[in-house]
């Protein structure tokens, strides 16, 4: 069969489609739209995508919106960006730091904030719901590229519970707000420690669209045990990352492609609970646009 996405009647109506040969509008978005809608075709023609697949696939997508959050991951969308921004800083010579890994779709805004010398022991408690699981402590300096402490810097913590469910997105109801949630003002030592109860790993929500997703990919949903994190600081780029216990099952078999080389502590269990020693280096701001947090949409309570 004759390819027909190269021909000029296909071409003349990708360009009308994005906008083309309009005078208004983003020239930036209509380049963009013009390549994603180009591929899409592309791909039906390739793999001849009947007309009953493409409208099931779409009704999945408008019956899944709820769960893209997991589903970019889980596709390895959101790891692609961080290659992708990776790439672009080995181009311009920035090399160096703490990897930035996936945020994942669970933040949530205006986490309660400790300052003082609460920050450099581990009397900054994540948990305040009752837990008999385990206690985690953590505890850490951080860092810029010359080895120096990050005065002021704050540091946005958040996990699950033991039962591998975040706190305002847990379907059972139980947990109170920000339980495993805090924002930490460092001091100009740029140490930092805090304690918690054992998160544990997760899946996707059984019969979701992230999960019917990839069992039809025979893929697994799961997710190891792990803590996120933001770093801000005056003067130093936003780390967004996350550390994988690196003794869990799933810590180099994550769904979501969070696990990267240098973010997997293996937590010391040798003792009543389980601790983990790491500390994360930024790089310095080239830029005000350094220093914010993306346009993600975030949920704020």
């Amino acid at each position: 069969m004759t390819s027909i996405v190269k021909t000029s009647e296909v071409q003349q109506l990708l360009d009308r489609a994005a906008g083309l040969t309009e005078n208004g509008g983003d020239p930036r978005l209509k380049a963009i739209v013009r390549d994603l809608v180009e591929a899409l075709a592309t791909t039906i023609e390739r793999h001849d995508i009947a007309e009953s697949e493409f409208w099931t696939a779409l009704a999945f997508l408008q019956d899944g919106v709820g769960e893209f959050g997991l589903i970019a991951p889980g596709l390895g969308i959101e790891h692609f960006l961080d290659l992708h921004m990776d790439a672009k800083d080995e181009a311009a010579g920035r090399a160096g730091g703490t990897p930035r890994t996936i945020e994942g779709p669970l933040y949530v805004a205006g986490a309660p904030l400790v300052e003082g010398d609460l920050a450099r022991t581990n009397d900054v408690n994540l948990t305040t719901d009752p837990d008999d699981t385990a206690t985690l402590v953590m505890s850490g300096t951080v860092r810029g590229p010359g080895g120096e402490p990050v005065p002021d810097a704050i540091l946005h913590v958040w996990h699950a519970n033991s039962k591998g469910f975040y706190s305002h997105f847990d379907p059972t109801g139980t947990q109170s707000a920000f339980n495993n949630r805090r924002r930490i003002r460092l001091g100009p030592d740029g140490r930092y420690a805090f304690q918690s109860k054992m998160p544990h790993g997760y899946s996707v929500p059984p019969g979701g669209a992230a999960d019917r997703l990839m069992k039809a990919l025979g893929r697994h949903g799961d997710r190891p045990a792990h803590v996120h994190f933001f770093i801000e600081a005056p003067g130093y780029r936003t780390l967004t990352t996350q550390i994988n216990f690196g003794d869990d099952p799933r810590a180099r078999d994550d769904f979501a492609f969070g696990t990267r080389e240098g973010l997997l502590p293996v937590p010391d269990r040798s003792g009543i609970g389980a601790t983990i020693s790491f500390d994360f280096e930024l790089q310095r701001a080239q830029g005000a646009d350094d220093q914010g947090f993306s346009a993600r949409p975030r949920a704020t309570v």
